[in-house]
């Protein structure tokens, strides 16, 4: 198999890319490779743990997306490069058929003349005891489903509980936008579970959340007045914020920070992102982050035809600042390399001008009804504050913006219509 363009990872960035590649060059020209069939919008990820979004109607078929927006979707996990002879090994898929493992497609040899990475990132455990074996990550659907499923069980559990103090323990490790948002979306999630079958339960009594954050304080790379807002919304909930203190150890049922042990029966690790470890293993220079280095076109140094983007890629802007590993900075990564690969296609120059990350605020969301962030202005250092309804909106807007970017506006705008109604005849948490 041979194609011009190859894209590996379906993410956000990945998937604007070949959707933005695929309508103006086609199938023939462009391939996304990915490991799952479906795409869902990672920020979303919490909302699918907590059981507030169904991943069954949020999820779109990159078989579909491909066949939309003119791009040849391979479905397989990348296994290795040979950049000199420029292709990727796509590995083999496999089905479980009542325990006996068959083979659905073979393992495959793509060529390319150019090549995109953009596989994201996976949690980083800094050698915490324990913690790949005992926490969940939002890294996936299959980690939102596992915990939603794993919650489940624990509160089916605690209802049939007679003790005072049965409950559901929960410890998020990381007060960054993950563990924020999701601690939120959970005790909003909690108190809807009880209203459907779980009456016995009393939703900030026995559903307890616990928000660990080594820093001095959550959300530390936004403005103070951003985290203190959020801070003061978790509390509201009833939700325990703890800041300035480091986890050593966790158990199967316990999460222990310094002297203090905390207890646990479902923790989540929010603390950190690395690059996959598959990066260190094909041949490309990387960062002491183990992202794939890239210039300031987003080209791989020495490699001809080989781009990243978004986490996997150790981009500096002109202030030699690390470009942060956000949705922007892939949505925007995106766009720079379409026009880069579109003029290559047509035979033209590279855009003379090198990629600039400009940051237009963040927004975190504190629940279905409230969100909090800052939006940057023109003038270097000038921001405003944001929060309740507004904030609401323009988070959700975010999200639309990318299906807009996937889908197109029409499609976008049935997707959340239909999606509107399905909520006003469905339960409000997925029970099942």
């Amino acid at each position: 198999m041979q194609s011009q363009i190859l894209i590996v990872g379906g993410g956000a960035g990945g998937l604007e890319l070949a959707c933005k590649l695929g309508r103006k060059l086609g199938p023939q020209a462009v391939s996304l490779v990915d490991s799952r069939l479906f795409h869902i919008w990672k920020p979303s990820l919490h909302e699918v743990a907590a059981g507030t979004l169904d991943v069954h109607q949020e999820g779109l078929s990159y078989q579909m997306l491909a066949h939309d927006n003119g791009f040849t979707f391979v479905y397989g996990p990348m296994q290795a490069l040979d950049a000199g002879r420029r292709q990727l090994t796509v590995g083999a898929i496999y089905s479980d058929d009542h325990g006996r493992r068959e083979e659905v497609l073979p393992l495959r040899r793509i060529g390319y003349e150019s090549l995109v990475l953009a596989i994201g990132s996976t949690s980083n455990y800094f050698g915490v005891p324990g913690a790949a074996e005992h926490t969940i990550s939002l890294n996936a659907t299959e980690d939102a489903e596992r915990f939603r499923l794993t919650l489940l069980k624990l509160l089916t559990q605690a209802e049939l509980h007679t003790r005072p103090q049965a409950g559901v323990d929960i410890v998020i490790i990381g007060g960054g936008a993950t563990g924020v948002e999701l601690a939120a979306e959970l005790r909003e999630a909690s108190g809807v579970y009880a209203a459907y079958g779980f009456r016995p339960l009393c939703a900030e009594r026995d559903v307890r959340i616990t928000l660990l954050e080594g820093a001095p304080r959550i959300l530390a790379p936004l403005p103070e007045k951003v985290a203190s807002a959020a801070l003061a919304l978790l509390r509201q909930r009833a939700i325990k914020v703890v800041t300035a203190t480091r986890v050593t150890a966790i158990a199967a049922d316990a999460v222990t920070a310094g002297d203090i042990v905390y207890p646990a029966q479902l923790v989540v690790w929010a603390a950190g992102i690395k690059a996959p470890d598959l990066l260190g293993q094909l041949g490309l220079p990387t960062a002491k982050s183990g992202q794939v280095e890239v210039d300031a076109r987003l080209a791989v140094p020495g490699h001809a035809g080989i781009y990243a983007l978004g986490d996997c890629a150790a981009c500096a802007g002109p202030d030699g600042k690390q470009v942060p590993p956000r949705a922007q900075a892939a949505h925007q990564q995106a766009s720079y390399l379409a026009e880069t690969l579109l003029r290559q296609q047509r035979g033209k120059p590279p855009p003379q001008q090198p990629y600039v990350y400009r940051d237009y605020g963040s927004l975190v969301s504190v629940g279905q009804s409230t969100s909090v962030g800052s939006l940057m202005g023109s003038l270097k250092g000038l921001s405003w504050f944001v929060d309740g309804l507004v904030a609401r909106l323009m988070y959700v807007s975010l999200h639309l913006m990318h299906h807009r970017a996937v889908l197109g506006t029409l499609r976008t705008a049935v997707l959340a219509l239909a999606r509107f109604l399905i909520k006003r005849s469905t339960p409000l948490v997925k029970l099942h």
